[in-house]
């Protein structure tokens, strides 16, 4: 059977220690486990000793499926494996751990740098699966991974994701430019457009009143890479300066899933990743042409932990 392997890794200013609580007592996880955040509501049952040998996690609910977690080995401060078996929707077995290794961070603070890794195998008929697979489950780990670091670091999670169900949105104009870079690269590719965004805007003398909105038009799920247009909105009466440098995309009133994030940017792969679930677990009709997100209050009017952005999914008919 193709065998498949995801390996991600976080360094956190934080002790071994305290990390190491987080990871290995079953009774922590709810804090920060990035598959239940798309159903709050779902049952989990954790056996009496929650940090040892043995030790059981087990979730059932209508949109995270079914499955089990057991402990198999443990060492203190060190290392956490266990065997995860998932029974619905699908079943199959895999091996995750948790590694953890004391470093020594800026001004000889004590940190941890945490790795996560998981094995398994697909039938051989859903080989082709195999990329697809890496890809969702590294940017699950790298959702769990920033939750575990915030929490280990402040003792609170920024990040509340609120599913506001299917809307009529109305027509949408923007104006921006477009990238094109891997997942792990999303947040300092952002940032670079947002500067060129500013100043073309300033250059132009085009309104800076529109709300700033990241248009993701492409996700090659195989390579791990977006492709994406920020920009701010636009009326749909102004005319664009013919030098101008900007890409105008539109999207004409339609149906869309509308999820709110409320918190830190760095956990809005949360709030995707719970409008994805949701989307599939109501077999909605995507429309594939985009996705969007408005970033409806920024920095440094709001606050990081008040920050609100909506995100759409635009459905067909």
């Amino acid at each position: 059977m193709p065998a498949w392997n995801v390996e991600k890794a976080i360094e956190i200013a934080a002790p071994v220690s305290k990390v190491y609580r987080l990871v290995c007592d079953y009774r922590n996880w709810t804090r920060w486990s990035p598959w239940l955040i798309a159903e709050p509501q779902a049952k989990v049952d954790i056996s009496e000793v929650s940090d040892r040998v043995g030790s059981t996690y087990h979730w059932t609910g209508n949109v995270v499926g079914e499955g089990r977690m057991e402990h198999q080995r443990v060492v203190t401060d060190q290392l956490v494996e266990a065997r995860l078996e998932f029974l619905r929707p699908q079943k199959s077995v895999c091996k995750t751990a948790f590694r953890l290794e004391p470093i020594q961070l800026d001004q000889g603070v004590a940190g941890t740098r945490l790795i996560w890794s998981i094995d398994g195998a697909l039938p051989w008929y859903l080989f082709w699966l195999k990329s697809t697979i890496t890809t969702m489950v590294g940017m699950d780990f790298q959702r769990g991974l920033g939750m575990i670091k915030e929490f280990s670091e402040t003792e609170r999670i920024t990040s509340l994701t609120e599913v506001l169900g299917v809307e009529t949105v109305p027509s949408v104009r923007v104006a921006g430019f477009t990238a094109r870079c891997p997942v792990d690269e999303i947040k300092a590719s952002m940032q670079e457009m947002l500067g060129k965004v500013q100043a073309e805007y300033q250059e132009a003398g085009l309104p800076m009143e529109g709300a700033l909105i990241a248009v993701y038009t492409k996700f090659n799920m195989s390579e791990g890479v977006f492709e994406y247009l920020l920009g701010r909105a636009i009326p749909s009466t102004l005319v664009l300066p013919e030098y101008t440098k900007l890409t105008e995309w539109r999207m004409p009133a339609c149906r869309a899933l509308h999820v709110r994030h409320i918190g830190s940017y760095k956990h809005l792969g949360n709030a995707w990743s719970v409008a994805n679930r949701i989307a599939q677990h109501q077999r909605l009709k995507l429309d594939r042409r985009a996705t969007f997100e408005i970033y409806s209050t920024v920095p440094p009017d709001t606050a990081e932990d008040a920050l609100q952005t909506d995100l759409y999914i635009p459905l067909r008919g």
